[in-house]
């Protein structure tokens, strides 16, 4: 019998095959002195045009593979580089103290690192000490004449190890020669997990101590269901494996057969499977994995991918992208959702010690019209192009509704004045993230025409856990009866009003939050495509009445996350 380490599935699938450490150069520095100031400059200037160059590389890369969404990582990597404050301190250093570029840089990159670490109540600065760290090891090699590890040279089938994969390395990963990879660290909502399931790459992550157990070449068993690993399998744990691989094909090729199928359970409840989208470019999974509409439009990206506020015209040829790609099925757009863990350096918006309590989406929105008007009219022209919901993030009160609503409807009056046809179709709704407006939405119901619970953020606010610091992240609990209690209050408040409740979070999803969503009465489902056809299949065999019992108990006689989970599996076995 082999070795097992158990860690956290980030990613479906099994696989069998020799392991192959991703094991990263000696970029030690040491501190030299200079002469010619001036040459050391020019090499470090060199150093960071050819990093750029390969970021840009890896991430058109990743854009083609993984897709649009989660390439966008590399934007910020890119933009580290391109920061005047960093290259300014390393070419001050290296001519006031006479050092060699490796040394200065890695001091003023370091430096950087230190400050946003210690950054503890602010998430988005945290994460761009990870970004330096990455940008950091990038331009050392280039001036020590190292090579990094370079995952997309890999020629035969492996099972990638690591103490843990950035971004980068993850865009490079080969899924024709690359089986699974297993991590030291990391957890499922990490930049490589979401990677590894939009690839369908097999993945556990936070094994341990996989790097230090294991040795190049080394088999290694793979399952990513269970997120288990075993090193140096018997014949039976690999006939094993392969049983399973065999049964989760099996699996695969009878979900692919419900693409063109409705969404039914087995009494004949039919509910909405949505996917959840970046960009246009993303169209082609939509349709790939039979979503029944685009739950949401994550529009921010329109902004984040411009070195300036996009144009009403340029946006206005997204929307209708959209609309006319997926022919005549719903659209749900979330207007400009900025702020937060997402920035924009054109905008200039404020340092903040609680981004995400903060100054962000619709707040920005309503406070600076004139860019909320803009795209409004871009929305507005192209509902006639086919079924738009348009969507307002982050709403804590009616006012807040209610003013952005009187945007709308102006800039329709304006539109039609000017001859513009509008849709008569055109619906209007609120995503359901903040407690307050949870626990309001009786009166919310009344006017709007579709509630989408973004259980992402709605889990950390209502436990007052942030989602992206390890610490706290025992407290990310979606099967908490307080969560499940506000969800269900959200739909029937919908329900009471002959409204629709959907969810566009990673819950909807979940293949233990499905039951209890259906039983609890969700019309739509919006996920990332690769989940749609999965969560039908499980649709299908489930029967309504029988989950409205299992929500009611988790609901009333359920007191904590594990009781929930425990029962959901006794009611599926």
């Amino acid at each position: 019998m082999g070795n097992k380490l158990t860690g956290i599935a980030a990613s479906d699938g099994f696989a069998h095959a020799k392991a192959y450490p991703l094991v990263q150069p000696d970029l030690t520095v040491s501190k030299q002195s200079v002469e010619d100031t001036e040459a050391e400059v020019e090499r470090f200037k060199a150093a960071i045009d050819q990093a750029t160059e390969e970021l840009q590389t890896i991430r058109q890369k990743a854009a083609e593979s993984v897709g649009e969404e989660e390439a966008q990582v590399f934007d910020a990597h890119i933009m580290v580089l391109a920061d005047p404050d960093l290259s300014d301190q390393t070419t001050t250093k290296i001519k006031e103290d006479q050092v060699n570029a490796a040394y200065a840089f890695e001091a003023v990159a370091d430096n950087f690192i230190t400050i946003f670490e210690g950054m503890e109540d602010n998430p988005y600065m945290q994460e761009r000490a990870s970004d330096i760290k990455d940008i950091k090891k990038r331009v050392i090699a280039h001036l020590l004449g190292v090579d990094l590890p370079d995952p997309s040279a890999i020629d035969e089938e492996v099972v990638v190890i690591a103490e843990d994969l950035t971004p980068s390395d993850t865009a490079q990963l080969n899924k024709k020669y690359v089986k699974a990879f297993v991590t030291d660290v990391g957890g499922r909502t990490s930049h490589s997990a979401i990677m590894a399931r939009s690839l369908e790459i097999p993945a556990v992550v936070g094994a341990g101590q996989i790097t230090s157990t294991v040795k190049k070449g080394q088999e290694l068993v793979v399952d990513g269901v269970a997120g288990e690993v075993i090193i140096d399998p018997s014949d039976q744990e690999i006939e094993a494996n392969e049983e399973k691989a065999s049964e989760y094909e099996s699996m695969k090729a009878e979900w692919n057969k419900l693409k063109d199928e409705p969404s039914i359970s087995k009494d004949g409840v039919q509910v909405e499977l949505a996917a959840n989208i970046g960009t246009p470019k993303d169209l082609e999974g939509v349709s790939n994995n039979g979503a029944e509409g685009i739950g949401l439009y994550r529009t921010e990206f329109l902004y984040m991918d411009s070195s300036e506020l996009p144009s009403e015209e340029d946006q206005f040829q997204a929307y209708k992208e959209v609309l006319e790609g997926v022919d005549g099925k719903p659209v749900v757009v979330r207007t400009m959702d900025i702020g937060g863990d997402k920035e924009l350096p054109y905008l200039d918006l404020p340092d903040e010690m609680n981004p995400f309590l903060g100054y962000r989406a619709l707040r920005i929105s309503l406070d600076r019209d004139e860019i909320f008007r803009t795209q409004i009219r871009a929305l507005l022209r192209a509902s006639t192009y086919g079924q738009l919901r348009i969507m307002f993030p982050m709403v804590s009160n009616l006012d807040e509704l209610r003013a952005a609503k009187a945007i709308v409807q102006e800039e329709k009056d304006k539109l039609e004045d000017q001859g513009q046809t509008i849709s008569d179709s055109l619906q209007i709704g609120i995503m359901i993230e903040i407690p307050a407006a949870a626990m309001l939405a009786d009166q919310f119901a009344k006017e709007v025409d579709f509630f989408s619970v973004g259980t992402n953020d709605l889990i950390q606010y209502t436990m007052a856990a942030d989602r992206l610091n390890e610490r706290v992240s025992y407290l990310y609990q979606p099967y908490n009866p307080s969560i499940l209690r506000l969800i269900h209050n959200v739909i029937q408040a919908a329900h009471k009003e002959g409204k629709w409740a959907g969810m566009c979070g990673e819950m909807a999803g979940d293949q233990l939050a499905v039951p209890l969503l259906l039983g609890m009465g969700l019309d739509e489902f919006s996920m990332s495509a690769t989940s749609v056809l999965k969560t039908r299949s499980l649709i299908s065999r489930l029967d309504s009445k029988e989950m409205a019992e299992l929500a009611n108990k988790a609901l009333t006689e359920c007191t904590t996350q594990d009781e929930v989970v425990k029962l959901v599996e006794e009611y599926t076995k």
